[in-house]
């Protein structure tokens, strides 16, 4: 069974930073990409980043220039370091794995974790 535990999440005044990090664990191989959406309420989810195992890496229009996002392959591991925050960034944060294990395509996602940007 694979588990996405994610952190990092919480409350930050308009211009902070925050750092977001989702670990996978459990039966899992053959990962390709690793990422970060967010939905905010009355809106659909949306791409925040993502990078492959080989480091490209895919931002959203409204966050590049302001956040980064990295990964360590060896640990199952993806972050996210969130920096300039608005208050448009107030969203559940949810980390999303992808990859195939013997040609079978699979997806997880986390439960999400809250980013609140607020004074």
């Amino acid at each position: 069974q694979v588990q996405l535990v994610e952190s990092g999440g919480g409350l930050v005044q308009p211009g902070g930073s925050l750092r977001l990090s989702c670990a996978a664990s459990g039966s899992i191989s053959g990962i390709y990409a690793m990422g970060w959406y967010r939905q905010a309420p009355g809106k659909q989810r949306e791409l925040v980043a993502a990078i492959t195992s080989g480091g490209r890496t895919n931002y959203g229009d409204s966050v590049k220039d302001r956040f980064t996002i990295s990964r360590d392959n060896a640990k199952n591991t993806v972050y996210l370091q969130m920096s300039s925050l608005k208050p448009e960034d107030t969203a559940v944060y949810y980390c999303r794995v992808a990859g195939s294990n013997d040609y079978d395509p699979y997806e997880y996602w986390g439960q999400g974790t809250q980013v609140t940007v607020s004074s």
